[in-house]
């Protein structure tokens, strides 16, 4: 199978880190092709490549697939035998559920905790919007970990889609030193941890003329 992967900036594209994560869970080599954000090109690149201009997109044999949960979906249905969603009925729906509350929410987060790999750790005010959906995170977080991580670190033991959902979570996290519990903390090591977050998050240092 073909497979090449279009992305944006991986110091800044949180959506292209998603795709790429559950892309690499499939072991399926792939062609990754980047696309520089915030350019006066990258308009009409994207649109050359994307259908809505946007990454990441996904280019397959039969066409492309685009937004991240779709390519998720995609991944998950095509490589089913790797297990992308967790196990069991319930804990699939829980996992969809708490990857479309990542998709369509957290948007105060969003806005005062963009993605940032290369920022040095460093503390800022939160207003209390971004700091509700943190607690709401930490409160899915411990909630997925207690009720379906019994087998292992990640949110429903072995490593899934969920994962590379709340992965540029962890980031924001991280580099923006916010306080978090224990349990949170652990999860936020988990991922740093994670090979494949590992090697998007050295080349994202390895960056250069960005904007």
């Amino acid at each position: 199978m073909s497979l090449t992967l279009i992305i944006g900036n991986k110091n800044y594209s949180s959506w292209s880190m998603r795709a790429a994560l559950v892309l690499e869970l499939t072991e399926e080599p792939y062609e990754e092709r980047k696309i520089p954000l915030f350019r006066p090109e990258s308009r009409a690149r994207l649109l050359a490549e994307s259908p809505n201009g946007k990454v990441p997109v996904l280019l397959t044999e039969e066409g492309p697939v685009w937004d991240s949960m779709a390519i998720a979906e995609y991944l998950a249905e095509t490589f089913s035998e790797f297990h992308l969603w967790p196990r069991g009925e319930y804990a699939r729906a829980v996992a969809r559920s708490i990857c479309a509350e990542m998709h369509s929410g957290f948007a105060a987060l969003r806005s005062h905790l963009p993605m940032d790999l290369k920022r040095t750790p460093k503390t800022v005010a939160l207003p209390v919007d971004a700091q509700a959906d943190i607690d709401r995170i930490c409160v899915l977080w411990a909630d997925c970990r207690e009720r379906f991580g019994q087998d292992g670190p990640f949110l429903f033991g072995h490593v899934s889609i969920a994962d590379a959902f709340y992965a540029p979570v962890a980031a924001r996290l991280r580099g923006y030193a916010v306080p978090l519990p224990a349990e949170a903390a652990a999860y936020v090591e988990t991922i740093y941890q994670w090979p494949a977050f590992q090697r998007w998050y050295r080349a994202a240092l390895e960056e250069t003329g960005e904007k």
